[in-house]
């Protein structure tokens, strides 16, 4: 859900972060701090991601080494991490909606600033594997270009420079919360997209959206997306499959929604890669054939919110349940971002639900016209092709 203040000021440039806001790095860092805190005897859980997004290289390394009391130094810690982080660029993706709103800007000459705490060296890597995007950008601005980084604003500052544009025409879009603070700090407009799922902790930014898919441009001035259909977006298909489980029990019981539950193991790579929020697409059940869908991704309660499930509802009555049976998705559109929970993903209770509603009503309501949105849109040519994709009748991908 957008979270929006009062908007200030139009403008005429955006300022965009790299990492977490446009490349989905997390994945990869976590990865190699596992390696390498395991050479050590130590177990990585992750509890160091809320500390080290947004910062740099060398304040990231820093609160490994004390938060797990590694015996060396902060200094030969990143040198030992930073060649295997290297070797990783080249698989890091594009978080969903980032080519979109680069190409977007570009061809209706927005000018366009990048501004990371990452080394130079590294951003022109990164970037090097995604094809358009250097050119798209009329500066960019490092971590190692400047005294200091965010949380302070001169890479903010330094960017509206390069751009011969005042601070306040320009517009921030971060992931992290450091980057908000410098952003703000600068003097200039901040969309925050929270990488990790506390948006409530974003209170210095101006607006706050779930994934760069709800940004909307024109709110600040900017040219507008005119790639929505029918209340929906059209996304880069992706697939996901596996035995029909038990999910949390509220579905049937307390919305009427039967969703055909799948388990996350082995695909919370996957999931992480795209926002909580409604999709629709296919469905194929090994048994029964091919429906319309429309589905949930959201935080899992039993995870400490770090850790998402997939919800599908399938749109057609059942006789039966039908768990065990191999269900084949295919996402394809994209509808909105999650309200708290649609329909059963956070362990809030039903008072904090129904707080985010009017009523349990107005919940139940909302998740019948997401129904209706992709009955109708499933039915345009645009998605209604990718039923006859063979990875819902059990064709390996």
């Amino acid at each position: 859900m957008s979270i929006a203040k009062p908007l200030k000021n139009l403008v005429s440039a955006v300022i965009l972060d790299l990492d977490g806001t446009l490349l989905h790095t997390d994945g990869i860092v976590g990865d190699v701090l596992k390696v390498s805190v395991v050479k050590y005897g130590k177990q990585w859980d992750g509890r160091e991601t809320k500390k080290i997004v947004g910062k740099t290289p060398l304040e990231a390394a820093a609160a490994v080494v004390e938060d797990y009391e590694l015996p060396c130094s902060t200094d030969d810690f990143l040198t030992q991490i930073t060649p295997l982080l290297y070797d990783q660029w080249c698989n890091i993706k594009a978080l969903p909606g980032a080519n979109r709103l680069i190409k977007h800007l570009s061809s209706h000459n927005v000018p366009v600033a990048l501004a990371s705490n990452s080394p130079r060296a590294n951003i022109e890597s990164k970037i090097s594997y995604h094809q358009g995007w250097k050119g798209s950008f009329s500066a960019i601005i490092a971590g190692d270009e400047v005294r200091t980084g965010k949380p302070s604003p001169e890479i903010f500052l330094e960017a509206a420079k390069r751009l011969n544009l005042k601070p306040s025409s320009c517009l921030v879009i971060e992931d992290s919360l450091p980057g908000v603070t410098g952003g703000k700090a600068a003097g200039m407009e901040v969309v925050a997209v929270p990488s990790i799922p506390k948006s409530h902790l974003y209170t210095e930014a101006d607006e706050v959206i779930n994934s760069l898919l709800d940004l909307q441009p024109e709110l600040w001035g900017l040219p507008p997306f005119e790639d929505w259909m029918e209340g929906t977006l059209p996304i880069k298909p992706w697939h996901i499959g596996g035995p029909v489980v038990k999910g949390f029990g509220r579905g049937s019981k307390v919305l009427g929604i039967p969703t055909a539950n799948l388990s996350t193991k082995g695909y919370s790579a996957l999931l992480s890669e795209h926002p909580s929020g409604v999709y629709f697409g296919w469905a194929g059940l090994s048994s029964q054939g091919l429906y319309k869908m429309v589905m949930s991704i959201g935080w899992n309660p039993y995870f400490n919110n770090t850790e998402k499930t997939i919800e599908p509802w399938l749109l057609h009555e059942f006789d039966g349940d039908f768990y065990g049976e191999e269900l084949r998705l295919v996402i394809v559109g994209y509808i909105r971002p999650e309200r708290l929970a649609f329909p059963l993903s956070l362990n809030f209770g039903f008072e904090k639900l129904q707080a985010n509603f009017s009523s349990l009503e107005s919940l139940i309501a909302k998740i019948h016209e997401d129904r209706r949105i992709a009955e109708r849109a499933l039915d345009i040519p645009t998605y209604s092709k990718y039923r006859d994709d063979p990875y819902l009748k059990g064709s390996s991908l």
